[in-house]
């Protein structure tokens, strides 16, 4: 878990002053993580802190009071997990949220302890993001890397089945392109970018070189014109789907076009778990699980910390 500093700063912009509650400590049995946190709004609220009559309380007195509270789910909450918690509540507005250039966030009351100091150093020398912990009243969170680009070429029913299952994840900015606006009848989440454009692989060479990439058009000379401009152009990952006599084709024609079997390669087809089966949804779970393991992969980064006395 990390400080989703891109969704508070969304929150802030959207409606004010925004509350952010985070477990930063746990002990027994309980709901939650350290570092799952919950964002609260005059009317509203995203993300969990577990659910229940704790995210219940949490959020109802979120506007009351700052600092760390702790609760003992079985007595004070009554819920059958029986651990403690403790939370960190905060306030944030325009003026005070963090620069979106830190990577590590500490704050708490009175001189930083030693303890955060040689973990903050440790976390410069060693460009590993720290876990989120709170130490001798201090809370440390790593803030989340920006997210990654996820394009999704298609917006049928697989298309939009996928947008909106990797859409809640914090790490993926998820655009789906198709041919024209009327190719967007499926419902798609708020956050999702969409992007209609009559001629997608020339799309497919203005998209960002980190990119990844899902081909899942209603056309098999698309998706093979979308091959072929990707393996033109700089992309992370990029998956098709269809079956094995598809690939093979598709391998046929694109060496054809000029492509080596390496450069081919780099397309994975097909894409998910066909033992998942064949509803879109299906299909949806599985490409998406292929998708975090990719995000798993991640370069190493260049730590920056900030501290909030």
């Amino acid at each position: 878990m990390s400080f989703d500093l891109t969704a508070l700063s969304d929150a802030v912009a959207k409606h004010g002053r925004v509350a952010r509650v985070v477990v930063a400590e746990v002990a027994g049995s309980v709901p939650r993580e350290v570092g799952a946190a919950m964002l609260v709004w005059d009317g509203g609220q995203s993300g969990s802190i577990g659910g229940g009559r704790l995210e219940f309380e949490a959020a109802k007195t979120a506007f009351t009071h700052t600092g760390l509270s702790r609760h003992a789910l079985g007595p004070d909450m009554g819920q059958c997990c029986g651990g403690r918690v403790t939370l960190l509540t905060e306030h944030f507005d325009a003026a005070s949220l963090p620069p979106l250039s830190d990577t590590v966030i500490a704050r708490g009351d009175g001189a930083m302890p030693l303890a955060v100091h040689r973990l903050l150093d440790r976390t410069r020398a060693q460009g590993i993001a720290p876990e989120p912990q709170l130490i001798q009243g201090w809370m440390v969170e790593p803030i989340t890397a920006p997210r990654k680009p996820i394009w999704i070429w298609g917006a049928g029913h697989v298309g939009a089945a996928l947008a909106n299952t990797l859409a809640p994840l914090p790490d993926m900015d998820v655009t789906v392109a198709d041919t024209a606006p009327d190719r967007f009848s499926f419902p798609l989440a708020d956050q999702v970018t969409k992007l209609p454009a009559a001629d997608l692989p020339r799309l497919a060479a203005h998209a960002p070189e980190e990119a990844r990439h899902i081909i899942v058009t209603y056309s098999h000379e698309i998706d093979l014109q979308l091959c072929h401009a990707l393996l033109a152009h700089e992309f992370a990952f990029a998956g098709l789907i269809g079956s094995d006599t598809k690939w093979a084709r598709f391998r046929k024609r694109l060496a054809g076009l000029g492509h080596t079997d390496a450069q081919i390669a780099r397309i994975c087809c097909p894409i998910g778990q066909k033992s998942l089966g064949k509803h879109p949804q299906a299909i949806a779970i599985g490409v998406a699980a292929q998708l975090v393991e990719t995000l798993k992969k991640r370069d190493g980064e260049t730590w920056q910390t900030r501290s909030l006395g």
